[in-house]
C-alpha cells in the first residue's frame, strides 16, 4: 500500500516536472496542521471593529460577516455549475440544493437580526453607519447575475422595453437595485450608490460577461430535453428561485421593517433607499427562472405571503 502511495505521489509531481524528493523533505520540517490556523480562528475572531460602544452592533457586524461567508459558499457551488463540462440532471439538482440549504440557513437566521438586538440600541448606532447599505454587498449582486439572464435583473419598469441585446453599460444602468439610490427622472445617484460603482461595477461587468451563458437559468436551458423535464430539477430549481426571491427577501424586508417602521413612520434606510419599494418583491417580481413559473404565478408573485 505505502508502495502504491509513493509511486502515485512520484507520477503526480513528475506530471508537472517537481521533485518528489524536494517534496519528501519539506514534509519533514513542516509543522503538523491544528484547527487554529487551518480555520485561521485567530485572524477570523479580529475582524468585528465596531464604531460605537453598544453591545448590540457586535450581532450587527457579525451577522453580516457570516451571511458574506455563506454567500462565498453559494458562488462556489454555482461556479461549479457555470465550469461543468458534462452537466446531468443529477448533478445539476444537487448543487441547487446545497444553495438552497444554504438560503434555507439565510432566511432563518434574521431572527437573530430581529429578535436579538434592542431597539433602541440599534436605532442610535445605526446612524454611525450611514451611508452605508445592505445593498452594496458585492457577493449577493455576483449571486443574482450568476444565476439568470441579465434581463431578469432589469428594472421592472424598463424590463419589457429594454433592448435584450443592450450593451452591459446600459443593462447596468437599469439593473432594480438601482432603484436604492438613483433619480430615474434626473439620472442622478446617491453617495451610497456611486461609491459602490466605483469600487465594483468594472468587476461587475466583468462577472457578468463570464456569466452571460454560464449562469444558473442558462446552463439549463442548455440541457438535453430528458434532462430538461426532469421533475426533481424542475422542483429543486423553484424551490431555489422561491427561496431566494420571495422567502429570504421578505425574512429581510421584515426585519427592516421591525426596526425601521416606528409607531406607523417609516424611516429611511441608511443608504437612503426607498427600502420599502426596492425590497418588497411584489414590486420588482425579481424571478431567476420565469419559463419554470405560470403566468398567474408570476402575476401573484410575492402577494401570497
Amino acid at each position: 500500500m505505502k508502495s502504491k502511495i509513493n509511486n502515485q505521489l512520484k507520477e503526480k509531481y513528475e506530471a508537472i516536472n517537481q521533485d518528489f524528493e524536494d517534496y519528501l523533505e519539506g514534509l519533514l520540517h513542516s509543522k503538523p496542521i491544528n484547527y487554529w490556523d487551518y480555520i485561521q480562528t485567530d485572524a477570523l475572531l479580529n475582524l468585528q471593529i465596531q464604531r460605537t460602544v453598544f453591545p448590540d452592533e457586535m450581532v450587527f457586524i457579525m451577522y453580516h460577516q457570516v451571511n458574506e461567508l455563506l454567500f462565498k459558499m453559494i458562488l462556489v457551488e454555482i461556479e461549479q455549475v457555470a465550469k461543468s463540462e458534462e452537466l446531468t440532471a443529477s448533478l445539476f439538482t444537487d448543487k441547487l440544493a446545497r444553495i438552497s440549504r444554504y438560503f434555507d440557513m439565510l432566511t432563518s437566521s434574521f431572527t437573530i437580526m430581529k429578535d436579538g438586538m434592542d431597539i433602541e440600541q440599534y436605532t442610535k448606532f445605526r446612524t454611525t453607519l450611514t451611508p452605508a447599505s445592505g445593498f452594496q454587498s458585492a457577493q449577493y449582486r455576483k449571486i443574482e447575475f450568476a444565476s439568470t439572464e441579465l434581463i431578469n435583473l432589469i428594472d421592472k419598469r424598463f424590463r419589457d422595453t429594454i433592448d435584450r441585446n443592450s450593451s452591459y453599460e446600459n443593462a447596468f444602468e437599469h439593473l432594480y437595485w438601482q432603484a436604492a439610490g438613483k433619480n430615474y427622472e434626473t439620472g442622478e445617484k446617491s453617495y451610497t450608490l456611486t461609491v459602490f460603482e466605483e469600487k465594483y461595477k468594472d468587476e461587475f461587468i466583468r462577472f457578468a460577461q463570464f456569466y452571460s451563458t454560464k449562469n444558473l437559468y442558462s446552463k439549463f436551458k442548455e440541457l438535453p430535453k430528458e434532462a430538461k423535464e426532469d421533475e426533481a430539477l424542475i422542483a429543486a430549481m423553484r424551490h431555489l428561485d422561491y427561496t431566494v426571491n420571495i422567502k429570504w427577501v421578505m425574512a429581510h424586508y421584515n426585519t427592516a421593517n421591525h426596526y425601521l417602521n416606528i409607531g406607523g413612520q417609516t424611516v429611511e434606510a441608511t443608504g437612503g433607499s426607498e427600502w420599502v419599494k426596492y425590497m418588497h418583491p411584489k414590486y420588482q417580481k425579481r424571478i431567476f427562472f420565469p419559463d419554470l413559473w405560470t403566468k398567474q404565478e408570476i402575476e401573484a408573485w410575492g402577494t401570497n405571503i
